[in-house]
């Protein structure tokens, strides 16, 4: 049957629906009359509307795609081979968003997480009365990473922590059909639990110990790369030495993600009968039927086995050679000596440098730029005196870096203590104001910020 009428108004009226909920959707066009920087936002607004379309253009395309870094599958031989670490690892560290700090590399990081998972499986396992078994818990670290967790990272943990586990090779342990007999050697973990943590009279792994647990790794991480750094002070021309609890950043030259990886410790294995320990008893048994690219390949791995020691701190590449550069040839010894012994004083105060003294050091760098942004807005309202919310809304908008208003009103009061003759800021009844005086020379007021900076970063 032909539609009614009623049926054509209806689908019209649900086109106009449609239509409309489309303009709504599309972002308004930039008004003529509107100030330059209104018009740089809205410009930048539309842009990353378009990258996000974009983007999700490009992952409709392939819905069940995964990245490959989270697969856990190894790399094809071409990269496995080559040295140097991917992009993603060697600047892991310039991506995060945190202040300055004792940062860890990236393998440690992953090694941290791995623990983490760890811990939460074996605590649950453990609670339960259950057999922990190294493939219950490689299974269940992996489901929770989507990473590789093999034998080796347990050797790590083991050498970072450890007191965090007893490792056994152990018989007769139901495995319920994953390929492995009854009567087969199992990797076996029993967390250690001080006597006083038990419920019921058994040992239990509760959530506040799984935190300390966590915690303890970390520090443990944090004091291998602080051997490393030491080490790398030592090398330096000249040597320096820095207390390490008052260290609370690396050296600017010190690439933390140098630092060599931790060598496993050793776990235990069958007894002997039961097993062929090195890849010498290996070579000693199958002599005569090996091939001799095989027997050679043994040997080497047998002297690299025993030639592998405790692993000392490895000086980084970045530490500067100790012979002066042809640059420097007529230069007093002397006064080369003086100038190194000031830089390495002050390397030294910036690694010993609060994280609250860092803060204000950044807020003093500002100051100058601000003050010129102050002045000119204080001059454009022809007042005397502005309220301080008026005064940071503005502040904040003519700021060429984003801040919100609670950050911008610390800047305000930092210049009312450094300069109290230039600004001043007075609470009256329920508003704070704050008062400048435009008569002030702004080289002066920027020159007198500029010592205040120089003479705080040199403390």
């Amino acid at each position: 049957p032909l539609p009614t009428q009623e049926d054509l108004a209806e689908l019209r009226c649900r086109l106009r629906k449609v239509t409309a909920l489309a303009q709504l959707a599309q972002l308004p066009p930039v008004p003529a009359g509107a100030r330059p920087d209104l018009r740089s936002r809205l410009e930048r607004v539309r842009q990353l509307e378009l990258r996000i379309r974009e983007k999700k253009a490009g992952s409709g395309a392939t819905p069940g795609a995964r990245p490959s870094g989270d697969t856990g599958v190894a790399a094809p031989a071409a990269e496995a081979g080559s040295e140097k670490p991917p992009a993603y690892q060697r600047f892991h560290t310039l991506a995060q968003d945190l202040p300055p700090g004792l940062t860890l590399p990236y393998k440690f990081k992953v090694l941290s997480e791995m623990f983490r998972s760890m811990d939460t499986i074996a605590g649950m396992l453990f609670n339960r009365a259950e057999t922990i078994t190294f493939a219950k818990v490689k299974q269940g670290v992996q489901d929770m990473m989507r990473k590789q967790f093999e034998e080796r990272h347990v050797g790590q943990i083991k050498a970072v922590y450890p007191t965090s586990y007893r490792l056994r090779q152990e018989k007769n342990i139901p495995t319920f059909g994953n390929g492995v007999k009854k009567s087969d050697y199992q990797l076996t973990l029993e967390p250690v639990v001080g006597e006083e943590e038990k419920v019921d009279g058994r040992p239990h792994l509760s959530a506040s110990r799984l935190l300390e647990r966590r915690k303890e790794f970390n520090r443990n991480l944090v004091n291998i790369v602080k051997q490393h750094h030491k080490a790398f002070l030592a090398a330096l021309s000249p040597p320096m030495v820095v207390p390490e609890e008052k260290l609370t950043r690396w050296h600017p030259r010190f690439n933390v993600d140098e630092v060599p990886d931790i060598n496993p410790a050793e776990l235990p294995w069958p007894p002997q009968e039961d097993r062929l320990t090195t890849a010498q008893e290996v070579l000693s048994t199958a002599r005569g039927m090996l091939t001799p690219k095989m027997e050679k390949a043994l040997a080497n791995l047998a002297l690299r086995t025993a030639e592998a020691g405790a692993g000392e701190p490895v000086v980084s590449k970045a530490s500067s050679p100790a012979s002066t550069s042809s640059a420097l040839r007529g230069v007093s010894q002397a006064l080369l000596e003086r100038i190194r012994a000031k830089e390495a004083q002050k390397l030294q105060a910036l690694m010993t440098r609060e994280p609250q003294q860092e803060e204000r050091l950044a807020m003093l760098g500002r100051l100058p730029a601000m003050a010129r942004i102050l002045r000119n807005i204080f001059v454009a309202e022809k007042k005397q005196a502005l309220t301080l919310e008026v005064a940071c809304a503005r502040m904040a908008d003519s700021y060429d870096a984003q801040m919100p208003p609670g950050e911008m009103e610390k800047h305000l009061r930092l210049f009312a203590e450094l300069l109290p003759d230039w600004v001043e800021i007075h609470a009256i009844r329920t508003d704070t104001y704050i008062k400048l005086d435009k008569g002030k020379d702004l080289g002066l007021v920027t020159e007198r910020l500029t010592k205040v900076a120089k003479e705080a970063e040199a403390l």
